[in-house]
C-alpha cells in the first residue's frame, strides 16, 4: 500500500516581536552650513544595516537618517539651507523561538521626530521608532491525495480550495528619471531641498514577471543662477511603469508585495544648451514579495481496510485561502492655523504628509482602522520678514474596509496611502487643508487541516471480525453517513449502496441500512 503526496507550499510565522526604541542626540550644524534661525521641515527613516541571529535573539545594527531644512539669520528676512544627519543604533531584542542560522525580516515604523533648535549650531533631534521582526518559514507540506493498493481498502478525498506559497523573495525595482525646469524658471544653481515620493502604485502578476506602475511625486527647491540668487520651487508629478523578471510568475496569482522608497541623491546636469535646468534621480522601491496561486486540490481524508486493518495517522497542516479582495477610500479634512501670528500666508510651496494607522481590528463588515495623517505645511509669506514658514498639524481618522467574510481566524494585511492633499489658504493665517485616505487588502481565511502522513496496515483483530453479525439492519443516528457505517463493518460504501439500492451516498438520522458482511 503506497500513498501518493504532493509537496504543497505554505508559509507561516514562526516567531515574531517588536520594540520600542528612543533615538535622541544633540547634532552640531557642521561649518560649512549657515547659522540656523528657525527651522522649517524634517523628515526621517531608519535604515538597518545589520540583523544578527542567535538563540531567543536579535540584535539590530542600523541608524536613524533625518534631514532638515531651516531658516537662515543671512540676508533680508532670512535665506534657507538645508543639513542632514544620523543617530546610529544597536539593538538587542529577545525573540522566544528563534534560533541561530534563522531568517528574519526587520521592519521599521517612525512613531515620531522632534527636532528643534537648541541655538543657531545645534539641534536637539528625539525621536522614537518601533522595530518589527518576525521569522517567516515556507513549509513543504507532503500532503497525501492518493492511494495505490493492491488489496481491497476504502478511501475517500476531500477538495480543499486553498492559496499556496509559489514565489518569496526580495527584489529592487529602479525608476530613473528626469525633469527639465520650465523656461519660466531661472537655470539651477544649488539644490536646496527635494523630496521624492512614490504614490498610488500598483503590482501586477504577468507572465514569468510583475508588472509596476504608479506615480511619482516630486518636489524641487533650489537655488537660482542670478544676481539675486532667487530661492525656487518646483512640484510635479511624473507617472512610471515597467516589470520585474519573476520567473515561475503566472497571470491570475495573487501579488502580495510590500515595498520601502529609500531617499536618492538627486543630481543637475545641463540642458541640450549647456545650461543647468535638467534633474535627474533614480529612486529604488525595495520590495518584499510575496506571490500565491489559487489551487483546488483534493487530499486523502481518510482510509479503512475491508480484509485487514487499516490505521491512518494524521497530522495538522496550516492552509491559507482567498476570502476576499478590498480596497476603498475615505476623505477627512482639517483646519489649521499659523503659530507664528506675524506670518501673512502668500503661497502654498508643498505639502509633506505620511499615514501612521494605529490599529487595525477586525468588526462587523470590515476592517476597523485608526490613525492619523501627519501634515507639514510649507509656505511663503508676502512680507520680507520671515519669509518662508511650515505649520504642522495631524489629522485623526477612523475607517471600516468593507471585507467579506473576514473573521478572528483570517490573515489581513492593509496597505494604506495618502492618495491626494489639497491646502487652501483661509486667510492670512488659516489653511484649510482636505486629503483622501486609500487602503486596500486581500483576506485570507487560515486554518488547520488533518492529512494523512501515514497508512499503518496490520492483521485484522479476529475477535472483533467474529463480533461482527454476518448480516444486520443498522439505524443510522444523527450526523452518520454511509462512510462511517461502512467502516464500522469493514464494508466497502459501494457494496452498502448496491445492497440497499442506494443510488447517492446520503443517508439520514432514521434510515434503516442493511449490511451484509463478506465472509
Amino acid at each position: 500500500m503506497e500513498l501518493i503526496k504532493r509537496n504543497i507550499h505554505t508559509d507561516f510565522i514562526k516567531c515574531k516581536a517588536q520594540t520600542q526604541m528612543t533615538l535622541e542626540d544633540d547634532v552640531i550644524i557642521s561649518d560649512s552650513r549657515p547659522d540656523a534661525a528657525k527651522l522649517i521641515m524634517d523628515r526621517g527613516n531608519v535604515i538597518i544595516e545589520e540583523v544578527r541571529v542567535t538563540d531567543d535573539h536579535v540584535s539590530v545594527k542600523g541608524r536613524l537618517a533625518f534631514h532638515v531644512l531651516y531658516l537662515t539669520d543671512q540676508g533680508t528676512g532670512g535665506d534657507v539651507a538645508n543639513m542632514e544627519g544620523t543617530i546610529p543604533f544597536d539593538e538587542s531584542v529577545f525573540m522566544e523561538g528563534i534560533r541561530a542560522g534563522d531568517s528574519v525580516n526587520a521592519d521599521w515604523e517612525l512613531e515620531d521626530l522632534s527636532i528643534s533648535l537648541i541655538n543657531s549650531r545645534k539641534l536637539s533631534v528625539q525621536s522614537v521608532a518601533t522595530l518589527l521582526l518576525s521569522c517567516e518559514e515556507i513549509r513543504d507540506e507532503e500532503t497525501a491525495v492518493d492511494l495505490y493498493s493492491e488489496e481491497p481498502v476504502e478511501f475517500r478525498k476531500k477538495t480543499l480550495d486553498i492559496a499556496a506559497m509559489t514565489i518569496k523573495k526580495k527584489d529592487i525595482f529602479r525608476v530613473k528619471e528626469e525633469v527639465e525646469i520650465p523656461g519660466s524658471f531661472p537655470n539651477i544653481l544649488t539644490m536646496i531641498w527635494s523630496e521624492i515620493v512614490p504614490e498610488a502604485v500598483e503590482f501586477k502578476v504577468l507572465e514569468d514577471k510583475i508588472g509596476v506602475q504608479g506615480e511619482l511625486r516630486a518636489f524641487f527647491l533650489y537655488r537660482g543662477e542670478g544676481e539675486e540668487s532667487e530661492i525656487c520651487h518646483y512640484e510635479t508629478t511624473l507617472p512610471f511603469a515597467g516589470s520585474l523578471d519573476c520567473p515561475g510568475a503566472r497571470e491570475g496569482m495573487i501579488p502580495e508585495i510590500r515595498f520601502r522608497a529609500e531617499d536618492r541623491e538627486v543630481e543637475i546636469r545641463p540642458d541640450f544648451d549647456g545650461e543647468e535646468r535638467v534633474i535627474t534621480f533614480e529612486q529604488c522601491l525595495d520590495l518584499d514579495i510575496c506571490i500565491y496561486a489559487e489551487e483546488q486540490i483534493d487530499i486523502l481524508s481518510d482510509v479503512y481496510g475491508v480484509v485487514k486493518e487499516v490505521t491512518a495517522l494524521e497530522k495538522n497542516a496550516d492552509f491559507r485561502r482567498l476570502l476576499s479582495k478590498s480596497s476603498g477610500k475615505t476623505k477627512l479634512s482639517g483646519h489649521f492655523k499659523c503659530e507664528d501670528d506675524k506670518a501673512v500666508i502668500h503661497k502654498i510651496l508643498h505639502t509633506a504628509s505620511s499615514l501612521q494607522v494605529h490599529s487595525q481590528n477586525v468588526t462587523e463588515g470590515g476592517i476597523e482602522l485608526t490613525g492619523v495623517v501627519n501634515l507639514q505645511i510649507f509656505y511663503e509669506c508676502s512680507g520680507e520678514e520671515n519669509r518662508y514658514g511650515v505649520i504642522k498639524g495631524t489629522i485623526p481618522f477612523s475607517y471600516v474596509l468593507e471585507a467579506e467574510g473576514v473573521s478572528e481566524n483570517c490573515i489581513y494585511p492593509v496597505q494604506s496611502f495618502v492618495d491626494q492633499v489639497t491646502v487652501a489658504i483661509i486667510d492670512n493665517i488659516e489653511v484649510d487643508v482636505k486629503c483622501v485616505l486609500y487602503f486596500r487588502s486581500n483576506v485570507y481565511l487560515k486554518w488547520q487541516e488533518k492529512i494523512v502522513e501515514q497508512v499503518i496496515v496490520s492483521e485484522p483483530d479476529m475477535e472483533k471480525m467474529e463480533a461482527l453479525p454476518g448480516i444486520a439492519v443498522y439505524m443510522v443516528k444523527d450526523g452518520e453517513s454511509l462512510w462511517d457505517i461502512g467502516k464500522r463493518y469493514y464494508v466497502p460504501v459501494s457494496v452498502i449502496k448496491q445492497t440497499n439500492d442506494l443510488t447517492s451516498d446520503e443517508v439520514k438520522a432514521g434510515d434503516r441500512i442493511l449490511i451484509v458482511k463478506n465472509v
